[in-house]
């Protein structure tokens, strides 16, 4: 019996063009997949940049535009609780408008703030709901300017514990620690 070169061999005695061409592999398309590196390249560095645009440590929080705020030596990392920003006479809870400050300045005296106590209770009860066996924390940061009135300060302070998060810590800029203890 002669040696014979490798290949294929089945169903080589019939007679039919379109069946001889099917069994060696003429008709289809190439098992071998070209990819274009040059693509694939622009996809992962398109990738690797938004994730670290959108990537967030512990300390980094986004602020509101045009908000200056406090400096203090002593100072936390952040923790995970509704931001509740005064810019100018506007409120936000995590970004959303919560109402503004507006009646608060213009009476001079303390009162609840209706929009943002309504946005924050919200908030209260999707957390119990998504946490059914959990106590609820009732922290809530506040982002306010430095230069906004102590009367707006306590009104919004005020209804943030009304709604349910007595527990308010204020977000500030931390300076170096002087070291003298």
């Amino acid at each position: 019996m002669p040696i014979n070169t490798p290949g294929r061999r089945l169903m080589r005695q019939v007679g039919l063009e379109f069946v001889a061409k099917k069994v060696s592999g003429g008709s289809h398309r190439s098992t071998n997949a070209s990819l274009s590196l040059t693509s694939m390249i622009d996809f992962l560095v398109v990738t690797v940049v938004f994730l670290l645009m959108t990537f967030s440590a512990s300390g980094e929080t986004p602020q509101a535009k045009g908000l200056t705020l406090p400096k203090a030596e002593n100072a936390l990392d952040m923790i995970d609780a509704p931001i509740v920003a005064v810019v100018g006479s506007q409120i936000l809870v995590d970004g959303s408008p919560a109402g503004n400050t507006r009646a608060v300045e213009e009476s001079d005296r303390m009162q609840r703030i209706d929009e943002l106590f309504n946005m924050l209770k919200a908030k209260r009860e999707l957390w119990k709901q998504t946490h059914p066996n959990k106590d609820f924390p009732g922290v809530a940061m506040l982002q306010i300017d430095q230069n906004i009135k102590a009367v707006v300060v306590k009104s919004v302070f005020q209804t943030a514990a009304f709604a349910g998060f007595p527990n308010v810590s204020f977000m500030v800029d931390k300076l170096p620690s002087s070291g003298a203890h």
